[in-house]
């Protein structure tokens, strides 16, 4: 795969050899750090298009799904979707193949959410029962929370509908939570906030019951372990004010709280991993390790900077990765266990909100020592916070390239980057 024959390399300086996934064209992001958006044979990346960038997407408005092939170069648009949002696009997902790829719609008579399971090669589609935040490496299931009423803690992930289709939780209900889909049947299935709450208490989970009959709670993200055996599920609440509210990071951010579960897909045994005592310390950005059995975060421990933390799947084992390294953007480890990469927002400390760029840092746990990969740029004015673009540095399954966003010329682009030569 000779990628200097098809695309060009990054004009940013750069430690290691970057391209250009989507030169000619603007408004392209990849859908986030815990996804690849490399296909499983390697061959493809599939993104995601913005159709404007200057405001937020009003409910029935659609952007577009496409697929980069890395092996000719060319760009080809896959479908039309209105089941989207600003930060994560319409959570375009792998399965097990090149032939199943995932990604969320809106029926816009009923004002229902779906996924479609689309074999790109073919430009095959069906309907599946659920949607889709996060697809099991196998391809077996699909995971998420109500993609509708997420914007009731933070807009940019799921999808859009008309204000009065979104639901508003009191307490934990038996009818709202997070829905697994079976992809070879279509058929979904709901794990109940209520349930999760009660169980996840059991297990620990720091939410008493007064807290819960006065707090409006909902699901957030979900994932898959590497091996599919495994998930992980944000739980978030707020005091219930007496009225419909939304966007509360921005509005009061302060009175969010949080929690992440886990649990295999038939929900036998919940664990909770991380409680909100920690996460109100100050966090963000968890998943899973490539073990599949730990966890690792951005998380102000010491109530100081964020540091770089890891935790087991049950809740055990709770540490800093690294003493020395301060925590910032979206890391994961890789499989060497030696090193782990992340990105930054501008206003943390490696940001430069002058210049407009975050750098990609690669960490060597063993030295405690870390390198700047690169700085790519991604301020843009738009007045709205959920238009961000994030890097959101995202590993291929060969745990080789590195596929990132930026905004280097004032167009949102996507890129690939080799890390073999780092790689020890």
């Amino acid at each position: 795969m000779n990628l200097d024959l098809l695309f060009p390399r990054s004009e940013f300086e750069s430690k290691v050899p970057c391209w250009c996934l989507t030169p000619n064209e603007g408004g392209f992001i990849h859908r986030f750090f815990d996804t690849s958006p490399v296909s499983p044979s390697g061959r493809y990346v599939a993104l995601f298009r913005l159709p404007f960038e200057d405001r937020l997407p009003l409910p029935g408005e659609k952007g577009g799904v496409y697929l980069v092939d890395l092996h000719t170069g060319k760009l080809d648009f896959l479908s039309e979707t209105a089941g989207w949002e600003s930060q994560m696009g319409a959570n375009v997902n792998w399965g097990g193949t090149d032939e199943e790829l995932y990604f969320n719609d809106v029926d816009l008579q009923t004002w229902q959410p779906f996924a479609w399971k689309m074999d790109p090669l073919r430009r095959t589609k069906v309907r599946m029962g659920g949607t889709v935040y996060h697809a099991s490496p196998d391809g077996r299931f699909l995971i998420s929370a109500n993609m509708t009423s997420m914007r009731r803690t933070q807009p940019g992930y799921g999808v859009v509908v008309p204000d009065g289709k979104v639901r508003r939780n009191i307490g934990a209900p038996e009818d709202d939570g997070f829905c697994l889909t079976d992809t070879a049947t279509g058929k979904a299935r709901r794990f109940s906030l209520r349930d999760l709450v009660a169980r996840g208490r059991a297990a620990g989970l720091k939410l008493s019951e007064e807290e819960e009959a006065r707090s409006e709670i909902y699901g957030f993200h979900s994932k898959f372990n590497p091996q599919s055996d495994c998930m992980m599920l944000s739980l978030r609440w707020f005091p219930n004010a007496g009225h419909a509210r939304k966007n509360l990071f921005k509005l009061d951010g302060g009175s969010v709280r949080f929690a992440w579960l886990t649990l295999p897909p038939d929900a036998s045994k919940i664990h909770c991993a991380v409680g909100p005592e920690e996460w109100e310390k100050g966090g963000h950005h968890a998943t899973w390790y490539p073990d599949g059995r730990q966890i690792s975060m951005n998380l102000a421990v010491d109530r100081d900077v964020l540091r770089f933390m890891r935790v087991n799947f049950d809740g055990t084992g709770y540490e800093k990765i690294s003493k020395k390294l301060i925590g910032s953007g979206h890391p994961t480890i890789h499989p060497n266990g030696r090193n782990l990469i992340t990105d930054s927002y501008l206003a943390e400390f490696c940001g430069d909100q002058a210049a407009g760029t975050v750098p990609l840092r690669w960490c060597d746990l063993e030295t405690e020592t870390e390198t700047d990969l690169l700085r790519i740029q991604i301020a843009q004015n738009t007045g709205y916070g959920e238009l961000r673009c994030d890097p959101h540095p995202a590993w291929d399954r060969s745990w080789r390239y590195i596929v990132f966003n930026g905004i280097p010329d004032g167009n949102r682009r996507v890129f690939l980057a080799d890390m073999e030569a780092l790689i020890r």
